[in-house]
């Protein structure tokens, strides 16, 4: 896409940069962790219907314990599709269903799964950095290719490509910052 000021530019680089933030705080978010949490389920798909739906779009999902999920089936004929959706999934919980409502017990994490999380987790955040230093490489490009159509003045190419850097290595921060807390809540027994 060609720009035609700095500033179309920093918004559309600003929010590509939020963006991949915000796809590492949603990957976080389904990592399991000891204690139940409603947002584990997000990106588990139930076959309702002939076709994959979210499970918050079938059924409602609370946590009443620390250590227990319950999932309340809006339809009962799609209970024993959401239990086994659950049990499917790489979270490695063993759902119970009684008629429309559906409790997960949260196990307490093993050591070695804690390890094993928070390499996951380390992983999601680096592919978010190179998401992020991906979007930086474009920026400096289109600054290249502003300066080489003489939109820009060099001065202006050297201050642009600062702005930029700046706006990544922020980026890069938040992202830091929420694997951080995600391995800290992983690590803590």
């Amino acid at each position: 896409m060609a720009y035609t000021n700095f500033s179309e530019l920093k918004i559309d680089l600003s929010s590509k940069m939020a963006k991949a933030v915000e796809v590492l705080k949603r990957d976080l978010a389904g990592l399991r962790t000891g204690r139940a949490s409603v947002n584990l389920l997000d990106n588990i798909m139930v076959m309702a219907y002939g076709a994959p739906t979210p499970i918050n779009q079938v059924a409602s999902i609370s946590t009443p314990e620390a250590r227990l999920i319950c999932v309340s089936v809006w339809d009962k004929s799609l209970a024993s599709a959401v239990e086994k959706a659950i049990r499917d999934s790489d979270l490695g919980l063993n759902p119970a269903s009684d008629g429309t409502l559906v409790r997960i017990p949260i196990p307490a994490l093993t050591e070695e799964r804690r390890k094993e999380l928070s390499k996951i987790a380390s992983g999601y955040t680096e592919q978010t950095k190179v998401s992020i230093r991906n979007v930086r490489r474009d920026g400096m490009e289109a600054v290249k290719s502003m300066e080489k159509e003489k939109l820009i003045s060099e001065d202006d190419k050297k201050s642009y490509e600062e702005e930029i850097q700046k706006l990544t290595d922020s980026s890069i921060a938040d992202a830091e910052k929420l694997f951080d807390e995600k391995q800290k809540d992983i690590m803590t027994i």
